[in-house]
């Protein structure tokens, strides 16, 4: 599906001109976007990034794009960043690489979110793949139960999380920010902006990976093309 990819990518370059801050996404998808960014910057294309991950930003500068310092930006006109699924309203699961509570500030800042995916990734309802919730590691226990019941009170099948790990016998992954991940097999989220407002009220929880309302243009890569869909909201 490489090239499916690469075909979302080159498309959504057509949201990109000069003198933008863009918001630069992490994944597969987003790395193919860098790369060809970054031969635009090199055809002389004048943009700057903000990254939204330690891999991102080391991926950016290999590709020759020109960084800000998040802590000094003020504005950011379009982000461009991946997704681990996507319903027909554009609400997202996002977080597969670990890297969802800066993908959500920098998606949330930015004028415009461009969605960069392959059709595999298009769902009728989010659930299948499993939700990962951004946690402080302070009383994890209290607050992996406290996700669990969230998640079936907001009518999620199943509430059952588990620890990301690093690696087999590595402990505990560890975000940028320096907190954990619960990854949820929630199999049916009826609800995205119910659940996601749910777990929003625990305390432990920085963040969930479910984007509610964030995403304005989904562009889809085929094997041959790709289709740009746009979300119409109300004014």
């Amino acid at each position: 599906m490489k090239v499916a990819k690469e075909n979302a990518a080159l498309a959504a370059l057509d949201f990109v001109s000069d003198g933008m801050v863009l918001g630069l996404g992490s994944g597969s998808t987003a790395e193919i976007f860098l790369e060809k960014l970054g031969d635009r910057i090199a055809g002389g294309l004048k943009v700057s990034g903000v990254q939204t991950s330690e891999r991102t930003r080391q991926v950016a500068l290999e590709a020759g794009i020109p960084l800000l310092d998040p802590d000094r930006v003020e504005h950011i006109d379009v982000t461009v960043d991946g997704a681990d699924e996507v319903d027909e309203a554009f609400h997202l699961i996002k977080g597969g690489g670990a890297c969802l509570l800066r993908e959500k500030i920098v998606a949330q800042a930015s004028a415009k979110m461009i969605v960069i995916v392959d059709d595999r990734k298009l769902v009728h309802t989010l659930g299948a793949f499993q939700l990962p919730v951004e946690v402080d590691p302070f009383c994890l226990g209290v607050t992996a139960r406290q996700v669990y019941d969230a998640l079936l009170a907001s009518g999620c099948r199943d509430g059952l999380t588990t620890l990301r790990q690093k690696g087999a016998g590595e402990g505990p992954l560890v975000t940028d920010g320096g907190n954990y991940i619960l990854d949820c097999q929630c199999q049916e989220i009826p609800d995205p902006a119910k659940t996601a407002d749910a777990l929003a009220r625990i305390p432990g929880v920085m963040e969930s990976g479910l984007f509610v309302d964030l995403a304005d243009v989904i562009v889809v890569g085929e094997v041959d093309h790709a289709k740009v869909l746009e979300i119409k909201r109300d004014s």
